[in-house]
């Protein structure tokens, strides 16, 4: 029996399973196909203007697992996130996720400019499936968490870019969903909140939810993660434990430690 076998029988079935998955986007959106592209049957597959930012793509992730998603900028981390959270779907290959998932990924997006703080927050915890009862009953420890109880009939455009993230975060946070993923969407944070923020990642993870955590930041990808996968060139190169996959990594591109 393998080790993964054996923590499946254990802990259950993956959450998550990707198989030989691949995504192709344009460089270009504005391209066309000449006319003498399309009678001279060039560009129909392989065009110049695609490429592909993941391909044959291969890990299945356990519940309870804290994976952290290593590799330099444009190498596909990004890309795979928004395809475990079914934001984008694979154009090759399979994406199963087998549980719900709390997308800590753009997460100021679907907030309204317009709307005030707090029908924000029940447009976006409604929009990720709390009813409104849920909501009430979430309310006042999700303002609290935000620290933006002043500002709760301000219009959402009139806040800071902190408090924004502050806000979603403290929505997104509150989810019961057994995945939760994240794309170092606290850069904008201050300190203290980020900190914060860490602290509750954690009593979600000792909660026995499910992290995909994808950073540049070596020190939370050891304070949350016990496994890694590394991606290079929209392959991945390594799945292996973090301190191994972080030495690969720092190794590969000459970083010091």
């Amino acid at each position: 029996m393998t080790v993964t076998e054996s923590l499946e029988a254990r802990i259950g079935h993956p959450v998550i399973e990707v198989t030989d998955a691949g995504i192709r986007f344009r460089r270009n959106r504005r391209s066309r196909r000449s006319f003498k592209d399309l009678f001279a049957g060039r560009n129909r597959r392989g065009r110049p203007d695609e490429f592909w930012p993941l391909r044959r793509v291969s890990f299945s992730v356990l519940p309870g697992e804290a994976i952290g998603v290593v590799g330099r900028n444009g190498q596909g981390k990004s890309t795979l996130l928004k395809l475990v959270a079914e934001v984008i779907l694979p154009d090759e290959g399979v994406v199963r996720v087998g549980a719900g998932v709390a997308p800590l990924i753009e997460i100021t997006g679907g907030f309204v400019d317009d709307l005030s703080v707090r029908d924000n927050v029940f447009l976006t915890a409604g929009l990720h499936g709390m009813k409104k009862v849920e909501i009430e009953e979430r309310f006042d420890e999700i303002i609290e968490f935000a620290e933006i109880g002043d500002f709760l009939d301000t219009p959402y455009k009139h806040l800071s870019s902190g408090m924004r993230v502050r806000i979603a975060f403290a929505v997104i946070s509150r989810l019961e969903e057994p995945v939760i993923l994240v794309d170092e969407v606290l850069a904008v944070g201050d300190k203290a909140f980020r900190e914060k923020c860490y602290r509750r990642i954690e009593e979600l993870l000792a909660g026995g939810r499910t992290l995909f955590f994808v950073s540049h930041n070596e020190r939370d990808l050891k304070r949350f993660c016990t496994r890694g996968l590394y991606l290079d060139k929209g392959a991945l190169v390594l799945d292996a434990p973090i301190q191994d996959v972080l030495a690969r990594y720092n190794a590969d591109y000459g970083v010091k430690r």
